[in-house]
C-alpha cells in the first residue's frame, strides 16, 4: 500500500505523508530490487519528512558505502556519532568504511565501542570476527566466533568459520577436539559430524572419516555434502562399489552435478572397467562442456587403450579451455610423439618450457625429438644449449651436446663435452651408446671411457 502511494506521489507531484516506518520499507524495497536511483528519490523525500531521522541517514550511509562513496559516508557518519554517541549502529557502519578502505584494526576499535553498547552482542561479535579473518589472527578470530555460538549453538556460519580458522593454521586434531565438545553439547548436528569427517580425511584416518560422515547422512537423510564426502572417503579406501552408491545418491536428492559424474567414472576407472569410466566422463561434460579436467580424464583413458588419434582429439579439447595448463601440454606433447607429430610434440615441449615448466626432463626430451626423430642437429644443439644454462653440470646434456658436435664434425668440442660427461657419470655412456652408436665407435670415444674405467676418479 505505501509502495503505490509513494509511486503514486512521484506520479503527480503531490505530496503524501509517510511516516519513518514506511519510508525505510520502501527504500528496503528499492535497494532489494536493485533499483538505486528510486531508492535515493526515497531517502531524499524522506529526510525531506523527517531531516532528524537517524535511521533513514543510517541508510543513507549504506548506500553512499554501496556506491564507494566512502569518505562522504564516513562524514555522515561522523556527525551521526556526535549527536548519537550510544547508537551501536553507527560504529558497525564507520567499521565497514574503515573495513572496506583495509583498516582492519581502526574497524576493530569502533566495533569494540559498538560491543559496548549493543543489544545483539553475536552480531558485533562476528564483524570482530571476519576483521580478524582479514588480518590472519585466526586465535582471536575463533574466540569472537565462539561467543556467536555461545548465543546460539546452531549458528553454523560461526561454527564453519572456527573450523576454517582451524584448517589455516593446519590444526586439525585441535579442530577435532573443538568438535567433539560441540557434539558434546549438540549431538544430533549433522554439520558438526560432517566437520569431523573433513579433518579426519586431511588426516587421512579414512576408518574415522567414514564413521563421521555416516553419522552426518543418517542425522540427515537428505544432507548431500555427507554423501559426497562418504563417497570420497571410501574412494581412499579403496571401496569404489561403495563409493559409486553414495555419489548415486546424491543425483536422486539433487540435480546432477558434473562433479558427481567425474566421480563415479573415476571409480570405473579405478576397477578397470573402462567402458562405465568413459559414459560417466561424458555424462559429466553433458551437464558441464567447459569442464577441462573432464576432456583431460578422456584423454588420458583413451591414451591409455592406446587410442591416441581419440586421446589427442580430447586432449585438445582440454587445452582450447585451459591454455595455461602445464600439466596438458606436457600431455599433448607425449600424445603427439607417440602418433609421431613430431614437430607438433615439440610445440608442447616449447610452451610448456615458456610456462615454467623448464625441468630438465622437458629439454631432454625437446632435444631427443629435434635430434633423433626430426633430425634438425641445429635445433637439438640449441635446446641444450639452452638447457645447460638453467642445469649446470648434468651428464644428460653434455653426453648430447658431446654426440652431436660429433655429428656436425666439430670433433674437438664433442671430446671435450664427452669428457665433461664422463666426469659427472661415467655409466650413463651405455644409455647414450644405444642413441649414438655411431660416436661409441670413434677410438677416441672408446680410450677416454677405457681410460676412466680403468682409473677411475
Amino acid at each position: 500500500m505505501s509502495l503505490s502511494k509513494f509511486e503514486e506521489m512521484l506520479k503527480t507531484n503531490d505530496v503524501y505523508f509517510f511516516d519513518t516506518t514506511e519510508f525505510e520499507e520502501i527504500i528496503h524495497y528499492y535497494l532489494d530490487e536493485g533499483n538505486n536511483s528510486m531508492a535515493k528519490k526515497a531517502i531524499y523525500l524522506a529526510l525531506e519528512q523527517h531531516p532528524d531521522s537517524v535511521d533513514i541517514k543510517m541508510i543513507q550511509a549504506e548506500v553512499m558505502v554501496y556506491e564507494d562513496k566512502l569518505d562522504d559516508a564516513r562524514i555522515l557518519l561522523d556527525n551521526l556519532m556526535a549527536i548519537y554517541p550510544s547508537n551501536e549502529e553507527i560504529y558497525i557502519q564507520i567499521a565497514n568504511v574503515l573495513s572496506k578502505k583495509d583498516k582492519h584494526k581502526e574497524a576493530i576499535d569502533y566495533l569494540k565501542i559498538a560491543e559496548q553498547y549493543t543489544d545483539d552482542l553475536a552480531d558485533v561479535a562476528s564483524l570482530l570476527g571476519m576483521e580478524y579473518l582479514y588480518l590472519d589472527d585466526y586465535k582471536k578470530s575463533r574466540e569472537c566466533f565462539s561467543i556467536c555460538l555461545e548465543q546460539d549453538i546452531e549458528d553454523y556460519q560461526a561454527l564453519y568459520n572456527i573450523i576454517y580458522c582451524y584448517e589455516m593454521e593446519s590444526s586439525h586434531i585441535e579442530a577435532i577436539a573443538f568438535l567433539n565438545n560441540y557434539i558434546n553439547e549438540n549431538p544430533y548436528c549433522e554439520v558438526a559430524w560432517h566437520q569431523i569427517g573433513r579433518q579426519h580425511f586431511v588426516l587421512k584416518n579414512y576408518d574415522q572419516a567414514l564413521k563421521s560422515f555416516d553419522y552426518a547422512v543418517v542425522i540427515d537423510e537428505g544432507f548431500i555434502g555427507g554423501y559426497v564426502e562418504k563417497a570420497k572417503t571410501l574412494e581412499k579406501l579403496e571401496r569404489y562399489d561403495e563409493a559409486i552408491e553414495n555419489y548415486k545418491i546424491t543425483l536422486d536428492l539433487d540435480d546432477p552435478t558434473a562433479f558427481v559424474f567425474l566421480r563415479i567414472g573415476e571409480c570405473y576407472k579405478k576397477k578397470n572397467d573402462v567402458t562405465k569410466a568413459i559414459y560417466y566422463y561424458k555424462k559429466a561434460l553433458h551437464e558441464d562442456p567447459l569442464l577441462d579436467k573432464g576432456w583431460m580424464l578422456l584423454a588420458v583413458i583413451h591414451y591409455a587403450e592406446k587410442s591416441y588419434d581419440k586421446a589427442l582429439h580430447y586432449q585438445n579439447k582440454a587445452l582450447a579451455l585451459d591454455e595455461s595448463n602445464v600439466d596438458y601440454w606436457r600431455y599433448h606433447a607425449e600424445i603427439n610423439l607417440r602418433l609421431k607429430f613430431y614437430e607438433e610434440a615439440t610445440d608442447s615441449l616449447v610452451k610448456c618450457i615458456e610456462l615454467g615448466d623448464s625441468g630438465i626432463e622437458i629439454w631432454i626430451i625437446l632435444a631427443d625429438t629435434w635430434a633423433f626423430y626430426i633430425e634438425n642437429i641445429t635445433n637439438a644443439l640449441a635446446t641444450l644449449v639452452s638447457a645447460k644454462k638453467q642445469h649446470h653440470n648434468f651428464a644428460e646434456i653434455e653426453y648430447r651436446l658431446g654426440c652431436l658436435f660429433y655429428r656436425s664434425n666439430q670433433k674437438k668440442e664433442a671430446f671435450l663435452h664427452l669428457k665433461t660427461a664422463m666426469s659427472l657419470d661415467l655409466d650413463y655412456y651405455l644409455i647414450m651408446e644405444e642413441l649414438c652408436p655411431d660416436v661409441f665407435m670413434d677410438p677416441e670415444v672408446k680410450r677416454m671411457i677405457l681410460n676412466l674405467l680403468d682409473n677411475p676418479q
